[in-house]
């Protein structure tokens, strides 16, 4: 027997104030004592105009990613005046944990105190907060699970203080090569956000609101395309990754080797095509239009991708209307795989929604490009 699965609550947690354009370098800190040569051209772009860093101007860390997650969770228990004793499953999602092992899932556990129960950890980038998703998603649907807790959180902050860059950037001057920090690193710095994000599911709606998971779909196309986003390694020739295990101890730092990394250019040429793709398929698949979706809310790392993910759909002949969207970029920055349900908490908090309205979640992942794609059902 299959059961129907629900979202009946969601929850987000920003560390600490926002912070607005002209603050970031307060946090962050200058590289070499210099300001970023790209700033400005990034910030035009991404329209990101506030974000959140778990980090005081001392660069100095206030919240771990584990503390973020607990306390989106925690906020989400709050909410619903939930029994923590009753949760049956606790699936959790990042793309940089507080550390290589144990589990991110396990920390988080740590934290919240409340039963032996089984967990989960989903790793990746923006799409591990969707893969967390379907782990509760089929444990309540086989009827395994009555209910589950996912969470996503990230917190790049601590990865893009100037403190990562700066060996780096004195070696360059050392050896007389240009000591101009790459794009595809520094870029990166004035993109990403700190935050946690969590939804409660369970097998009924119990007579309140709530949100029905159709469906949830996802692909990876690292079959045939190459590696775009990285940390921990370096792009060899050929393409493929020489990871951190292959280099020597000097070269973590002397290369900035676990900061994040972008190749702006392969981004450009192959997330939108593919990612309308999947869309294309994936309501393909369940015979739906997106013509009949009530609700868009896409998670895109800029505004500049999010408006060009428009355009391409457009340039499709897929009928659809832009009126229909919904983001929050602006206001709270990207924050990875947290982003979707963080979207998610805050259009569901402010809008009035009816019964029988659908609500389309989309998802990519730049890392070797996957995408997610989720159906909900307004209950």
């Amino acid at each position: 027997m299959k059961n129907e699965v629900f979202i009946t609550e969601t929850a987000s947690f920003f560390p600490n104030n926002p912070i607005d354009n002209n603050s970031i370098e307060n946090y962050l800190g200058l590289i070499s004592g210099q300001h970023s040569r790209v700033k400005n051209l990034v910030l035009r772009q991404n329209g990101i105009k506030n974000r959140y860093y778990a980090l005081n101007t001392k660069q100095e860390m206030t919240h771990t990613n584990a503390e973020l997650a607990a306390n989106s969770i925690n906020r989400l228990l709050s909410d619903k005046n939930l029994n923590e004793k009753s949760i049956e499953l606790l699936s959790c999602a990042t793309s940089n944990a507080d550390q290589l092992m144990p589990s991110h899932a396990s920390m988080v556990h740590g934290l919240l105190k409340n039963k032996p129960l089984e967990i989960f950890s989903a790793s990746g980038i923006c799409l591990s907060g969707i893969q967390a998703l379907k782990i509760a998603y089929w444990a309540i649907k086989s009827g395994e699970k009555r209910n589950a807790i996912c969470s996503a959180s990230e917190l790049p902050s601590a990865g893009l203080l100037s403190k990562n860059y700066d060996i780096e950037y004195e070696s360059c001057c050392k050896l007389g090569t240009s000591p101009y920090m790459a794009l595809e690193k520094d870029f990166l710095r004035f993109m990403l956000s700190d935050g946690a994000s969590a939804v409660f599911l369970q097998d009924t709606p119990e007579n309140q609101k709530a949100l029905k998971i159709e469906w949830i779909e996802m692909v990876s196309y690292a079959n045939e395309l190459p590696t775009c986003m990285f940390a921990g390694a370096e792009k060899r020739e050929d393409g493929e990754l020489k990871g951190w295990k292959e280099f020597d101890n000097e070269d973590y730092t002397n290369r900035s080797l676990f900061t994040l990394k972008q190749d702006i250019k392969l981004l450009g040429k192959e997330l939108l095509p593919h990612w309308v793709d999947h869309i294309e398929n994936s309501l393909s698949k369940h015979g739906i239009s997106l013509e009949e979706i009530n609700h868009v809310l896409p998670h895109a790392s800029s505004m500049i991708i999010y408006k060009n993910l428009i355009a391409e759909i457009q340039s499709r002949n897929i009928i659809f209307d832009e009126k229909r969207w919904y983001t929050n970029l602006p206001r709270v920055g990207n924050i990875g795989s947290a982003a979707i349900f963080a979207i998610l908490d805050e259009f569901w908090k402010t809008h009035e929604l009816k019964s029988g309205e659908k609500i389309l979640l989309l998802v990519p992942e730049s890392g070797r490009f996957s995408y997610g794609t989720v159906l909900l059902s307004v209950v």
